[in-house]
């Protein structure tokens, strides 16, 4: 074997190798942010240094999110899509390095008689033994399409991972608002019940009057409407507690204790720690989606490399180096070394105008990743300027519902107080009633209504991934 001849041949297709620095992707630059400069009277600071077991620090909620952190599929399945991404990416990666194979084979071959090659020989039968280190295939990667490719499945991968995150952000905060809608149910529920009870009280004190002649059919009437509606609700908000309890069973992906179901309530000092929102840029560093909306625009951005590279030609290299002998206990002697060396090329003339076209096709994907890019900061944005919103006003609707509420618990008694002096009709009485209970089940909504919302802000500020 002629060994400087093949080790000069390596070394020069290794420089090339060497040299294939170059690639042929755009320049990234970020987007400009589409939306203004800042929050209207925010409060700065980072949501996302909150953990969620400081945020949701509520022993029964906070249970419910760690079980469903261990057993939700969605976030297993996104925790395997990102196994799978990195999977893959190391596969781009490894193609920028030659692939070493070693092999070792034997033949063997008989010839008959009377064939030109044995006609002076007779028959013969041939052996030979071979062992070889070789490249097979091996791309020069002259102008970037596998480093593009690798560049790709590197911002493929990070976008995935991402995701993940935005996966377990979204589950922190859906388990806790499903966890309040269970609780705002089962007041209501509550509430229902002891509607009806007093509503069927009036109603049997009514129907005692009708029959002693005091009390018209028509306050007869309206006191039984008052506890058919109440009924209804009862049934409504049974059916909504054991929906609730169902959602909640999906997102945590295992059984729940009964306990935690059944002592849900609103009917605590429940308060959750107040949010700071810094400038609308730092939502590209904590919000996942934006994130990986970024690492989805950046691997565009290398697929159009690698579309670019597709129109020059490519170098292939194919090579192998070992010992080839008639007998194996003779593989390894002297005299016994063989090569080959393969390089081949591949020059672009005509192919239909597919190269243009699949350019063509990565230069949209990248205008509709950028698309994509600046509405996920837009949405983000909105979300955040809506829990800002929120946070300054339900507080004082808070207060004006609880004060309603109130308002009308003393003129419900002061109606009843009026009927039993003779003063004034059962109407009154009905009237004042169903106007409490329309009071407290708004409260009750406007409660729960509060507390998605600072968890909502939470969320669009990139809060719930720490720990």
């Amino acid at each position: 074997m002629n060994k400087p001849h093949f080790a000069l041949s390596l070394i020069g297709a290794f420089s090339l190798t060497l040299l294939a620095g170059c690639t042929m992707e755009p320049d990234y630059q970020r987007p400009a942010l589409p939306v203004a400069s800042n929050w209207d009277g925010a409060k700065t600071g980072a949501a996302q240094d909150i953990g969620w077991k400081t945020f949701f620090s509520q022993p029964a909620m906070n249970q419910l999110i760690g079980m469903s952190l261990a057993n939700n599929r969605d976030l297993r399945v996104a925790a395997l899509n990102v196994d799978t991404a990195r999977a893959a990416f190391q596969i781009d990666r490894a193609a920028l390095l030659p692939t070493l194979d070693a092999s070792a084979g034997e033949t063997n071959q008989h010839l008959p008689g009377g064939l030109y090659s044995t006609q002076n020989t007779g028959p013969v039968t041939y052996q030979q033994y071979s062992a070889n280190l070789g490249v097979t295939s091996y791309e020069v990667d002259l102008f970037g399409r596998v480093r593009s490719l690798r560049d790709q499945g590197l911002e493929t991968f990070l976008a995935t991972e991402a995701t993940q995150r935005a996966t377990q952000i979204s589950l922190v905060s859906e388990v806790a608002s499903g966890y309040l809608s269970l609780a705002a149910d089962n007041d209501l529920l509550k509430l229902a019940i002891s509607t009806a009870d007093s509503q069927n009280k009036s109603y049997e004190l009514t129907k005692r009057s009708y029959d002693s002649g005091i009390s018209t059919s028509q306050d007869l009437v309206q006191a039984e409407t008052t506890v058919r509606a109440a009924q209804a609700d009862i049934a409504q908000y049974t059916r909504q507690v054991r929906q609730d309890v169902n959602a909640l069973t999906l997102l945590v992906g295992t059984p729940i204790p009964q306990n935690l179901l059944a002592n849900a309530t609103l009917q605590q000092d429940w308060k959750f720690p107040q949010t700071p929102a810094g400038l609308p840029s730092d939502l590209l560093t904590r919000r996942p989606d934006i994130i990986a909306a970024e690492h989805t625009l950046k691997a565009a951005n290398a697929n159009i490399g690698a579309a670019r590279a597709a129109f020059f030609p490519s170098i292939t290299l194919t090579g192998t180096a070992g010992s080839e002998s008639g007998s194996l206990s003779k593989l390894f002697d002297g005299g016994t070394g063989a090569w080959s060396f393969m390089p081949s090329i591949n020059i672009p003339i005509f192919d239909g105008g597919v190269n243009q076209a699949n350019l063509d096709i990565a230069k949209d994907t990248r205008k509709i990743d950028i698309a994509n890019y600046e509405k996920a900061i837009q949405t983000a944005f909105k979300e955040v300027s809506d829990g800002l919103a929120g946070q300054e006003t339900y507080k004082d609707e808070l207060l004006a519902r609880q004060q309603d509420a109130d308002a009308n618990q003393r003129n419900y008694d002061l109606s009843q107080m009026r009927f039993k002096g003779g003063v004034d009709n059962y109407l009154s009485v009905l009237v004042a009633q169903r106007s409490l209970y329309s009071a407290q089940q708004t409260l009750i909504t406007t409660q729960l209504a509060q507390l998605n919302q600072d968890i909502s802000l939470y969320k669009a500020l990139g809060g719930g991934w720490k720990e």
